[in-house]
């Protein structure tokens, strides 16, 4: 039972990291640090999850990267482009609808009677 239900998590989890990630990518992170945002906020997310997860938005244009070489040594920062803050705007209010329909699910309330 509880590989079914870690399996169902893990699923559930996997839609909501991305919302998470672009959450945080309003001002420039490196990977460390966008893990350790995310962890001071209870979500907890894997290194060999959060890398692949952020080449992919850069590949959708979601976000950019540019490194920083200032330091002894380089970092690679990630921030929202232009398109990012708009599709995270529109996701994030896409979730906001979704979890108030789930808990007036979970609740019981049968909110949309049908005719």
């Amino acid at each position: 039972m509880s590989q079914l239900l870690n399996s169902l998590t893990t699923e559930l989890r996997r839609g909501t990291l991305t919302l998470a990630v672009l959450s945080q990518l309003k001002t420039p992170q490196y990977g460390y640090s966008l893990v350790q945002r995310l962890e001071n906020c209870g979500i907890t997310i894997d290194q060999s999850t959060l890398y692949p997860l952020l080449r992919r938005l850069e590949k959708q244009e979601l976000v950019t990267s540019t490194w920083d070489t200032t330091e002894s040594r380089p970092r690679r920062y990630y921030v929202l482009s232009a398109f990012g803050i708009t599709i995270y705007n529109q996701l994030r209010a896409e979730w906001e609808k979704t979890s108030q329909e789930l808990s007036l699910l979970m609740k019981g309330e049968n909110h949309h009677e049908p005719d």
